[in-house]
C-alpha cells in the first residue's frame, strides 16, 4: 500500500472518531434561597436572567477559580431509568460553592449542583442525583 493510500485511510477513519474534551461527574439540584453566594456575595445581578446557574463541587471549585465559568452540562444516566431527557444540554454559570451554599443540594459530594430550573432542562427533578458530562 502506498503512503498516499495510508493517508487516505487515516483521514477517512478520523471522520468516524469523536474526541471529547468533556468531563464526567454527578449533579444534584437546589432551590432558593440562593443569596449570599461564595462567588459574588449578596448581589442578585450575578444570576443569569434564564436562571441557568449552579454551584461548583469541590472537584471544580479550585479555590474560587470556578466563579463565573460557564459549563455545558448533559445528563448521561441515572439510577432511575428514563430520568435523563435525551438530546438536551444546558449552559450554566457557576455562582457559588456547593459545600457552602445557603440552600443545601439534594445530594452532597456532587461535581456540581444545578438550579432546579437548569436541572429540569436535562433531567426529571424527582431524581436527586444524575450522572453528567460537562465541559467549559
Amino acid at each position: 500500500m502506498s503512503c498516499f493510500q495510508h493517508l487516505i485511510i487515516i483521514l477517512f477513519s478520523s471522520l468516524f472518531l469523536h474526541f471529547s474534551q468533556a468531563d464526567v461527574g454527578t449533579a444534584s439540584h437546589y432551590g432558593p434561597p440562593f443569596l449570599p453566594t461564595e462567588c459574588f456575595g449578596e448581589g442578585a445581578s450575578q444570576f443569569p436572567s434564564t436562571n441557568m446557574f449552579g454551584s461548583a463541587g469541590e472537584g471544580i471549585w479550585n479555590n474560587g477559580a470556578a466563579c463565573g465559568r460557564v459549563y455545558e452540562v448533559r445528563c448521561i444516566s441515572a439510577a432511575v431509568p428514563r430520568t435523563c431527557i435525551p438530546g438536551q444540554a444546558v449552559q450554566i454559570k457557576i455562582v457559588d460553592r456547593a459545600q457552602s451554599s445557603v440552600s443545601r443540594p439534594s445530594t452532597d459530594d456532587t461535581s456540581m449542583v444545578l438550579s432546579i430550573t437548569a436541572f429540569q432542562v436535562i433531567a426529571n427533578v424527582s431524581s436527586p442525583l444524575i450522572n453528567i458530562e460537562f465541559q467549559q
